[in-house]
C-alpha cells in the first residue's frame, strides 16, 4: 500500500467531504442571509377600539398616552397590535367587548318557562326563539314561576363576574306578597334574614304598594327572594326581576328578547371591573 504524501509547510488543509457537502453550504447561506422580519399580526389597537365605538382614533391615542387603556393587564402602547379574538382590552378599568362572536341577549322571561337549555319534561325553555348559533347560556337563573329580565350570552368571563357573589352585582325584584309587610318585617328583610343556608346579606327594601315590595340584593342563592319573604311571614304570589346591574327595560314585552347595545355591554363590564375583595362561596341565582 502506498503511503500518503506528507503535506508541505504552509499548504492549506483540504476540507473534509462532510464540510464541503450540502450541510456546510446551508450553514454558509444561513450565516449571510438577510434577516427576514415576520409580518405583523393582529390589528392596530386604535382601529379595533374605534370600530366598536369607544371613541375616535385620535381620542383613543390620547387615552393610550394617558394610561387609560390596558391590554392583557399591561399598559397599552401607541400602534400596538392586538388579537381581538383572544386579547383582553380594558378602558378605564372596564373590559371592552371587541372579541368577534360574542353575543348578549336580554330576555323578559315569562312565567312557566324553564331557565335551562333543555327540559326532560318538555316545558318551554328560555332558549326557544333565540338564534341557534352561537350557542348562549343564561346568566344565573329565574325559577319556573318567576318572570322578568334574564341575560343570555356566550361570554364566559362576563358570566363568571356577574354571577360570583364577591362582585356584588345588584339584582332588583318586585315581589307581590301575601298580606302587607309591617315595619318590623321590612327591617328584617333589610338587615338580613336567617335561612337554612345562612343569614342573607343586607338588602335594599322599599314598600311600593301595600302588598308589593321592591328588593335589591347582590347574592344569588336559590329562590332567595321567595325564601326571604316566606321567613318574614309574607309568601310571594308573583316575582318579577326588573334590573340586572345597570340593565333594565320596562318596554320589553313578556317573552320578548333583544340584543344588548354596545353601551349596555360596556356598562356591564364597568359594573364588574373591580376585582373581588374576597372569594366567597359561589351560589346559583
Amino acid at each position: 500500500m502506498a503511503s500518503r504524501r506528507a503535506r508541505g509547510p504552509g499548504r492549506p488543509e483540504r476540507p473534509s467531504r462532510r464540510a464541503t457537502g450540502d450541510d456546510a453550504l446551508r450553514d454558509l447561506l444561513a450565516r449571510h442571509a438577510p434577516h427576514v422580519l415576520e409580518p405583523p399580526t393582529g390589528e392596530k389597537l386604535q382601529k379595533v377600539l374605534a370600530r366598536v365605538g369607544v371613541a375616535s382614533r385620535r381620542a383613543i391615542e390620547e387615552m393610550v398616552l394617558a394610561g387609560r387603556v390596558r391590554v392583557n393587564g399591561k399598559p397599552a402602547r401607541l400602534g400596538q397590535r392586538v388579537d381581538a379574538e383572544h386579547d383582553r382590552i380594558e378602558v378605564d378599568g372596564a373590559a371592552v367587548g371587541v372579541r368577534p362572536g360574542l353575543v348578549y341577549y336580554l330576555l323578559n322571561k315569562a312565567p312557566g318557562v324553564v331557565t335551562t337549555a333543555q327540559d326532560p319534561e318538555g316545558r318551554p325553555t328560555v332558549l326557544e326563539g333565540l338564534p341557534a348559533r352561537p350557542r348562549v347560556f343564561p346568566v344565573g337563573r329565574l325559577d319556573l314561576e318567576s318572570e322578568g329580565l334574564l341575560l343570555l350570552t356566550n361570554d364566559g368571563e362576563l358570566t363568571h363576574r356577574l354571577t360570583h357573589p364577591s362582585f356584588a352585582v345588584e339584582k332588583e325584584y318586585l315581589a307581590h306578597v301575601t298580606g302587607s309587610p309591617n315595619r318590623q318585617a321590612l327591617r328584617q328583610l333589610r338587615e338580613g334574614v336567617d335561612l337554612e343556608d345562612g343569614t342573607t346579606a343586607p338588602a335594599k327594601v322599599v314598600l311600593v304598594e301595600p302588598d308589593v315590595v321592591r328588593l335589591v340584593i347582590h347574592e344569588g342563592r336559590n329562590r332567595q327572594v321567595r325564601r326571604m319573604c316566606d321567613a318574614v311571614g309574607h309568601p310571594v304570589r308573583r316575582l318579577v326581576r326588573t334590573r340586572i346591574g345597570p340593565l333594565s327595560d320596562h318596554r320589553l314585552a313578556p317573552g320578548a328578547w333583544r340584543e344588548l347595545t354596545q353601551d349596555e355591554v360596556r356598562d356591564l363590564e364597568r359594573a364588574v371591573a373591580a376585582a373581588p375583595a374576597a372569594e366567597g362561596p359561589r351560589h346559583h341565582g
